[in-house]
């Protein structure tokens, strides 16, 4: 049994979501700014299976508790677009 990484990739892929860079990088961008005053977890856009894992992972500070914080800043930051292509 191989160990997994915990990373953005493999926490969207925990969380049912597509998990290539393009895909995450439009989840993110369409979800940025998020309020100061919205806890990640309980942002509209997860489901209840997805907001508790993101609760518990942070509360029982698992692995994916730094993922999970790194995706927060993402989400909480300014709205980052991507330059044309």
């Amino acid at each position: 049994m191989g160990s997994i990484s915990y990373d953005m990739r493999n926490l969207f892929s925990q969380l049912g979501q597509a998990n290539d860079a393009d895909s995450i990088r439009r989840f993110i961008e369409s979800k940025t700014p998020m309020g100061d005053a919205v806890l990640l977890h309980e942002a509209a856009f997860w489901s209840a299976s997805q907001a508790n894992f993101l609760r518990e992972a942070l509360l029982d500070d698992a692995e994916w508790a730094s993922v999970i914080d790194a995706l927060n800043s993402e989400l909480h930051g300014p709205r980052q677009t991507s330059a044309p292509r």
